[in-house]
């Protein structure tokens, strides 16, 4: 197996046999392309824990930038959860757990869980109690088997069959709708003893298995008893990447769930199992990345808050809503936002906004394109690399495939206006990797080609190109496609036919 490189410049590619031998860097910033003021300041934010505000068209990685930045973060290290308050449920109770107290609940969340056994391991006179073991003949099968498969005795005490006259109906009735009912497994659900040093030990059904619980998993159940009352809102093992793009104000802020009962006691839902929290707390201690910012409007000002204040409250957002009077104060958001924008779209972000971000971090206008250097050509290389493994369904690229997929980009560099560059609108060039891919795979070639690339380029024309090309223009495509029923619904075609016939009569 050829041992994977570093390229550094276009003569470490040129060594290469295909891209399955570049090295791709672990730290994700580093697999960015081009953007260098961009990766150094996304460096800074997070070990800083600065905001950034990324301006530039779309494809040109400022998602994948902050998909970097939050890599590159601390792991979480607090545990939010909400519990019930017995004073008054409609201001359930916060708290805030370090990962020391999470870790040590899991703990004993472990111990609590006790042995599991087969039923043959288990005592003769346990199994039997539990119903695992057939009295009759020794055999051994699951409770809900009423009669014993192995010597079709009836496996139910005698005074378990006297206290139910309707044993029969319901063992029928079970039957046919394939559940068990309390009175229709064989044997208790649990059964209590002592060991040799009188210490208690519980035996308890487990499916196909028993469990076993000594004194000490006893304590540590006991234990866990305290917390049942308990939701946790934002776990300590969590996704420190939350992306928030177009979400509406329940997603962004949260909310509370209705219940139809009005959490009631016993029909409804308790107030602080309802509540569900926004990407601003799931993305405590993490990132918070919103593209096309502006897009959300007056929500912004929540954001701006929530940033100001590292705290913001969850509370039921519909009126009408039986959660519209719960409400849980002060939940932890302490993110980084990273946002994105158009250039044209600068104007709809709040000023405030951006005064929060430029106060706290830095505004940053994306490269469009790099220039055309042999360590750029390597890193393009590298790009090609990243796509395919990231993909998973298709073959490596030859060094020829590169040499085409360079030309591609320097052929987007020139149409804006960028010469001698290199392009880095790159999810579009991604797309034209992976269509040179799909035919290689369905040819059954190992590798891609430069000739999978030329002909990738010819199907992954855009539609008003394919247009042009069989029709002329876009209007003239448009006039044979159209039906002329279409034409004389049409509004277009209503103006245009009538102003022809205004100019000749």
């Amino acid at each position: 197996m050829t041992k994977q490189k570093h390229v550094e410049t276009w003569a470490d590619v040129e060594a290469l046999k295909s891209t399955k031998d570049i090295l791709i860097p672990s730290d994700p910033l580093d697999r960015v392309l081009g953007q260098e003021e961009a990766i150094e300041l996304a460096k800074i934010a997070a070990k800083q824990r600065r905001h950034l505000l990324l301006v530039g068209p779309p494809g040109t990685g400022k998602s994948m930038i902050a998909r970097a930045l939050s890599m590159n973060l601390p792991a979480p290290k607090q545990e939010i959860r909400v519990a019930k308050n017995p004073e008054n449920p409609e201001r359930p109770l916060l708290s805030v757990l370090d990962a020391d107290e999470v870790l040590r609940e899991e703990d004993i969340k472990a111990a609590s869980i006790g042995v599991l056994l087969k039923p043959e391991e288990a005592p003769n006179n346990v199994a039997e109690h539990l119903g695992y073991k057939c009295k009759n003949c020794g055999g051994y099968s699951l409770p809900t088997d009423l009669t014993c498969p192995h010597c079709n005795q009836s496996k139910l005490d005698s005074t378990q069959n006297k206290s139910n006259p309707f044993q029969d109906i319901l063992g029928n009735l079970g039957g046919m709708l394939d559940i068990a009912l309390p009175e229709m497994t064989a044997g208790k659900e649990k059964v209590t003893t002592r060991d040799r040093n009188d210490e208690q030990v519980i035996f308890e059904r487990a499916g196909d298995k028993i469990r076993k619980l000594d004194q000490a998993a006893i304590d540590k159940r006991a234990e866990l008893q305290s917390s049942t009352n308990e939701k946790v809102l934002v776990k300590l093992r969590r996704n420190p990447f939350v992306l928030a793009t177009g979400a509406s104000e329940t997603e962004l802020l949260g909310d509370v769930r209705h219940d139809p009962y009005g959490g009631h006691e016993k029909l409804g839902s308790p107030a602080y199992e309802r509540i569900v929290a926004g990407a601003i707390h799931e993305a405590h201690e993490g990132v918070l990345f919103i593209d096309e910012i502006s897009h959300l409007k007056d929500l912004q000002r929540y954001i701006l808050t929530a940033m100001q204040d590292k705290v913001f409250p969850i509370t039921g957002r519909n009126p009408q809503s039986a959660g519209a009077s719960v409400k849980v104060d002060s939940v932890p958001c302490d993110f980084i936002l990273v946002a994105a924008c158009n250039i044209q779209d600068l104007e709809n972000i709040l000023s405030p906004l951006r005064s929060r971000i430029i106060g706290n971090g830095y505004e940053v206008l994306v490269d469009i394109a790099m220039p055309d250097t042999p360590r750029n050509r390597a890193r393009y290389a590298q790009f090609v690399a990243q796509e395919v493994q990231f993909d998973g369904h298709i073959p490596h690229a030859t060094i020829e495939a590169v040499e085409k997929i360079i030309a591609e980009g320097k052929r987007r560099a020139k149409l804006d206006n960028q010469n001698n560059a290199l392009t880095l609108r790159l999810r579009e060039l991604g797309g034209l990797i992976r269509s040179a891919g799909d035919i290689a795979v369905m040819e059954g070639a190992k590798f891609i080609t430069g000739d999978h690339i030329d002909r990738a380029l010819r199907r992954s024309r855009s539609v008003e190109e394919q247009i042009k090309e069989r029709y002329g223009s876009y209007n003239k495509g448009l006039s044979k496609d159209v039906s002329s029923a279409q034409k004389e619904r049409s509004s277009y075609y209503f103006e245009t036919e009538h102003l022809d016939d205004t100019m000749f009569s």
